[in-house]
């Protein structure tokens, strides 16, 4: 059994899966700093100094009622909201990652294209004609039907 995991993990398939997966956790890292650190704050600003990471509607008050002056102090209490400034984040987060995998995809997709080999044409001249008298393919050269066993004239 040891010996049928090992040479299932040393597949490139699985290890290809791996790293690929290693990847995308990081780069989905920096996308949410990105998104956090970098996009967040200007539009926050340009709305009045709106912070979206505390954007919520109270459902319902916790041990310690409100108002609460963050969404932290909200879960502190105990409180029950509805995140809504989060979940713009996470859109926000998503149309990102989901714009950075298009254009690679797209990208990798014209590579392809660009190093396909060209089909060959068929503009070549015939390699067989039609038999007159029996209508059997033969070939251009023949003298005499393989099939009728009559004799051709060169055309």
């Amino acid at each position: 059994m040891w010996k049928d995991f090992k040479a299932f993990i040393v597949r490139g398939n699985v290890i290809d899966l791996a790293v690929g997966i290693v990847i995308g956790a990081a780069f989905g890292a920096i996308v949410s700093s990105v998104v956090a650190d970098v996009i967040m704050p200007p539009i926050g600003l340009l709305l009045g100094g709106v912070d979206f990471s505390n954007l919520y509607f109270l459902l319902k008050e916790g041990k310690t009622p409100g108002p609460y002056g963050s969404l932290a102090a909200a879960k502190a209490a105990g409180a029950v909201s509805i995140n809504y400034g989060v979940f713009i984040f996470t859109i926000i987060n998503f149309v990102i990652i989901a714009f950075a995998v298009f254009i690679l995809v797209r990208s990798v997709t014209r590579m392809q294209k660009l190093l396909e080999k060209p089909q060959p044409t068929a503009t070549s001249a015939p390699t067989t004609r039609e038999c007159p008298y029996c209508f059997t393919t033969i070939p251009i050269k023949a003298t005499r039907c393989p099939n009728c066993t009559s004799q051709l004239t060169q055309t």
